[in-house]
């Protein structure tokens, strides 16, 4: 007799990294004869937010993003509605390879600020699982090669079906609290990148003179952070830095713009952080470490946010929107590889 009457898995994906472990985990689930069904966080439904009888195991998944699972995951936890389910939590994490060494990412708090709110809203918490797929955050290291890719989707395929095995076999997985000294080290990181890290990547992206403003980006964003300005991409403070829309442009025309926040972090830190300092260091604004730290980051976020709408509009120049592009690392083959999650054989 199975062990659950069935599985909903609720996942959030940029690149489809959270959409194949869903999907595989459903798969296992269909093996064992229990029904399940995987939701896209992002379409859901009043529907698909029911209450479901207690025999149902319920998942959720999604990548890290600076060390916690993004705000919309984090969101449509909080307003989950409250139930006795037991609980799987995974992630997919940024993955690397050494040799034949997969490289772990890290989880940070995503595992125990989720499993806190459940358990308060009632539900069992049963396992906690990272899955280490291919990084596609290329904004910060070079793409992966397809070897690698294959490679990590290879074994982590096999490393979530064994896990899928032992859950829905009624047994527990909490191996990953090995990772719990690591995990409390980065959580600082957590908080700045959800405060103040997520805004300042969001107003790094920017379209290339490839772009033919065919608004693909635009409508297939999952969190709808992109909207047309002057014919040209823009992109909102509430992008989650998926990497969706550079992944899945199909002119490749979407970069990072390194040499823009490179200018920005000189000409800030040499001028307008120094004038801060200079003209407030002695004032009562800076009553302790916090409301330097508060004054000096809100003013750089604010300034970058400005700065991000000036490059906006003189993208419209041929001749600067070249010159941007050619700092940009993403722009050359070497660093810049577009990811897919691979969909064969899943």
């Amino acid at each position: 007799m199975a062990a659950f009457s069935q599985l909903v898995i609720y996942y959030f994906s940029g690149t489809g990294n959270s959409a194949n472990v869903a999907r595989w985990l459903a798969k296992c689930a269909e093996e064992r004869g229990i029904p399940a069904r995987t939701v896209n966080i992002v379409q859901c439904t009043e529907a698909d937010l029911a209450v479901q009888p207690e025999t149902t195991l319920i998942a959720f998944c999604s990548p890290v993003h600076g060390f916690n699972y993004p705000p919309v995951m984090q969101a449509f936890i909080r307003r989950f509605p409250k139930g006795k389910n037991p609980v799987l939590l995974l992630n997919t994490r940024a993955g690397m390879l050494i040799g034949k060494w997969i490289t772990p990412g890290l989880s940070g708090i995503t595992f125990y600020l989720s499993a806190l709110i459940l358990s308060l809203k009632g539900y069992r918490i049963k396992a906690m699982f990272p899955v280490d797929l291919p990084s596609n955050w290329i904004s910060v290291h070079p793409g992966l090669n397809d070897r690698t890719v294959r490679y990590l989707h290879e074994r982590n395929k096999e490393r979530v079906r064994k896990f899928a095995h032992r859950t829905l076999g009624g047994r527990t997985d909490f191996r990953s609290l090995r990772e719990l000294v690591q995990d409390v080290l980065i959580s600082p990181v957590s908080i700045g990148y959800y405060f103040a890290g997520r805004y300042f990547i969001a107003k790094t992206y920017y379209a290339n003179m490839a772009c033919n403003g065919c608004n693909l980006c635009v409508l297939q964003c999952p969190v709808q952070a992109i909207k047309m300005v002057d014919n040209r991409p823009f992109w909102r403070l509430k992008c989650e830095s998926c990497m969706h829309c550079m992944s899945y442009c199909p002119q490749k025309a979407i970069e990072t713009a390194h040499g823009s926040a490179a200018a920005f972090a000189v000409l800030f830190s040499v001028i307008v952080w120094h004038a801060i300092e200079v003209n407030f260091g002695a004032s009562q604004l800076f009553v302790n470490d916090y409301s330097n730290f508060a004054i000096k980051w809100g003013s750089a976020l604010a300034l970058f946010v400005a700065w991000y709408r000036m490059l906006h509009y003189v993208l419209r120049y041929q001749w600067f929107n070249k010159a941007l592009t050619y700092t940009s690392l993403t722009f050359y083959r070497f660093w810049g590889r577009r990811y897919k999650a691979l969909k064969k054989n899943v």
